[in-house]
């Protein structure tokens, strides 16, 4: 989000960058925006496992196994951010005159082929989908298990309540995901059958 927020300072001031350090703040920002959703679905995962098997939990959810969590997260969507980068790489940034930008630094402005777009829609659309559906049938699965369970429902409530709270997080991280691929093309659209 910092990077966002630098990204739009940048372009505030109207200061132009040069592609190859545009292309890494996009990358940056890439990694860190498609990391949040994925690290809400370990976490939804996670009470899962402590609210329907909570007398595994300790022996499931261990340091190591946290770590490989984390590492498969970052590792999963640096492929992704390197599929962005080989994707930008074709651009043949060799015939232009200078690499400094004329236009702001923005991942539109970066991705120039239209494979780069229907890249960007489908990751973002499998990611939403995708962690939308594990956060909800986690949700599910500690709904079953608090109706089940006589004993405890304290601890059940609470973890509908964080499943609950992880669901409200996914929405409004994953939509930042659906920006590009759901709100401009609906602000073209509209703006073409207004003007």
């Amino acid at each position: 989000m910092t990077q966002c927020q630098f990204l739009y300072i940048l372009a505030a001031y109207k200061i132009f960058l040069i592609y190859p350090v545009c292309g890494v703040l996009v990358m940056l920002t890439d990694l860190t925006t498609e990391i949040s959703p994925c690290t809400l679905v370990v976490m939804s995962v996670e009470r899962y496992i402590a609210v329907c098997y909570p007398l595994r939990h300790a022996a499931i959810i261990t340091i190591r196994s946290t770590a490989v969590a984390i590492i498969m997260i970052w590792a999963l969507n640096s492929l992704s951010v390197l599929t962005h980068l080989v994707l930008m790489l074709k651009y043949p940034y060799g015939e232009l005159e200078s690499l400094q930008m004329n236009v702001f630094c923005a991942k539109s402005n970066m991705m120039v082929y239209p494979i780069s777009y229907h890249y960007e829609r489908g990751f973002a659309g499998f990611l939403f989908v995708s962690a939308a559906v594990m956060v909800i049938l986690s949700y599910i699965g500690v709904m079953l298990a608090a109706r089940s369970a006589s004993t405890d429902k304290d601890s059940a409530r609470k973890a509908r309540n964080t499943l609950l709270l992880h669901m409200v997080q996914l929405g409004l991280s994953l939509s930042s995901t659906t920006f590009e691929s759901v709100i401009i093309p609906l602000s073209q659209m509209l703006d073409h059958m207004l003007f």
